[in-house]
């Protein structure tokens, strides 16, 4: 489990902007751990968690790209029934707020990566590592 930093980008919500921006991060060589979006009538949202952040600003900042970072918890979780209902009730009882998070796991899969944000990143790597 680990403190990491997500990356937002906006972008216009036609077809071939997100082809675009994998692109240009794979010609940087930068891999895509984790990735959502969200979309608007206008724009959508893309979070993603890199394997160089640093470097991806650089790209996004290159091609004019609105783009906020976040610390996230970056952690791989059980795949069974119960192990986020167990994270969530730690992050309760010391009083963190989930703000959001996604993952995915293969059903076959032994374990699946996490990404969480959280009100308070710090304090919550110390509830969950306890």
């Amino acid at each position: 489990m680990e403190i990491t930093k997500q990356l937002a980008i906006f972008l216009d919500n036609r077809p071939g902007t997100l082809a675009r921006v994998c692109h240009a991060l794979s010609e940087a060589r930068i891999n895509i751990y984790a990735i959502t979006t969200s979309d608007t009538v206008d724009h959508s949202v893309i979070r993603m968690v890199v394997s160089n952040p640093d470097k991806a600003l650089e790209v996004f900042e290159e091609h004019g790209t609105l783009v906020v970072e976040d610390d996230v918890l970056m952690f791989e979780g059980d795949n069974k029934s119960g192990s986020l209902a167990d994270l969530a009730d730690k992050l309760a009882a010391a009083k963190i707020n989930i703000e959001y998070c996604y993952s995915a796991t293969s059903p076959n899969s032994k374990k699946g990566l996490m990404i969480m944000r959280v009100s308070n990143a710090q304090k919550a790597l110390k509830a969950l590592n306890s």
